[in-house]
């Protein structure tokens, strides 16, 4: 009954969020824990131990800064380390002044991280990502003891904003069971089926088809995670109720507005996270929203939503 780094994830993870519109089918079952992967020897979701990157390979700065490796300092005339690295340096290569480069990379560190915390399974976060560590593209960094792979603590106090949205991040995760379920989805029992424990919708707000997940040129979903429908009990055998949350994913470079599903699935929502700001909302400053009202979703952002009673 092994735990195990899940390097699918890793790799389907970055692949969504570099763009590549066949990886949608993938993403789905990465973001539910990867019963596909472990579902059929027994394990559970926290079989998988979910990461977006590692001490090996890119660190999270590196991986919206670098489309290549550069790892000329190790003395091997950049022939060591891996070539597949599935990054996007979002139009500019390693360090730049550019607003625009550097509000996207910005957002899609926000993008991985609100991917990785949310995800069924067990969340890994490479020390540093939460401050904005970079290796300058070196992603084969063993044989550097200098500031090349030391942490510099003092990034704490630089990176305030994204240190505190990850920190966030970390305490949505805690406060919600809904997010770190023991048993993998069920999903739809029957097309009239309310009790489902995930719905998958397209940016319409409508429960997607199987042409749907086919569509080679997706990259947007919704995902609808049902608190009120968990299947296994707490620690005294009882009943573990937990709000509903809607999940928004855009991978598109354009906004997307999405439709918010219809009221027998929830009778309002509230935007608790948008990458494409570092503020995370509580329960007593967040607007509702009703059934079927439009939300737009950034290019290259997720929002998500937490139904209200």
């Amino acid at each position: 009954m092994w735990t195990e780094w899940n390097g699918k994830y890793r790799d389907t993870v970055r692949d969504f969020w570099r763009g590549r519109p066949e990886a949608i089918g993938e993403f789905a079952s990465r973001l539910t824990g990867s019963s596909d992967l472990y579902a059929s020897s027994g394990r559970r979701p926290v079989a998988s131990i979910n990461f977006v990157t590692c001490h090996d390979g890119f660190t999270l700065q590196d991986l919206a800064s670098y489309n290549h490796k550069h790892n000329e300092a190790n003395g091997e005339g950049n022939r060591d380390g891996t070539d597949d690295n599935r990054s996007w340096n979002c139009g500019a290569e390693g360090p730049t002044d550019d607003p625009a480069v550097t509000d996207l990379r910005a957002r899609q560190k926000r993008n991985f991280l609100v991917t990785l915390f949310l995800s069924q399974g067990v969340p890994m976060l490479l020390a540093g990502d939460e401050m904005g560590r970079t290796q300058g593209g070196n992603n084969n960094a063993y044989c550097q003891d200098n500031e090349t792979s030391w942490l510099d603590w003092g990034l704490a106090g630089a990176e305030q904003d994204l240190l505190q949205f990850t920190e966030t991040l970390a305490g949505l995760r805690r406060d919600h069971p809904v997010f770190r379920r023991r048993r993998f989805f069920r999903g739809r029992g029957a097309p009239d089926d309310m009790t489902s424990d995930i719905v998958w919708l397209t940016p319409a707000g409508q429960e997607m088809t199987q042409d749907d997940w086919g569509a080679g040129y997706a990259q947007s979903l919704a995902a609808l995670l049902n608190g009120e429908a968990i299947s296994e009990p707490d620690p005294r055998g009882g009943r573990i109720v937990d709000a509903k949350f809607l999940l928004l994913f855009n991978a598109h470079s354009d906004p997307l507005t999405f439709t918010l599903p219809e009221a027998s699935l929830a009778p309002g929502w509230e935007v608790v996270i948008d990458t494409r700001t570092t503020e995370v909302r509580d329960e007593e400053n967040g607007a509702t929203l009703m059934p079927k009202s439009e939300v737009e979703v950034g290019g290259r952002a997720t929002v998500v939503l937490r139904s209200t009673d």
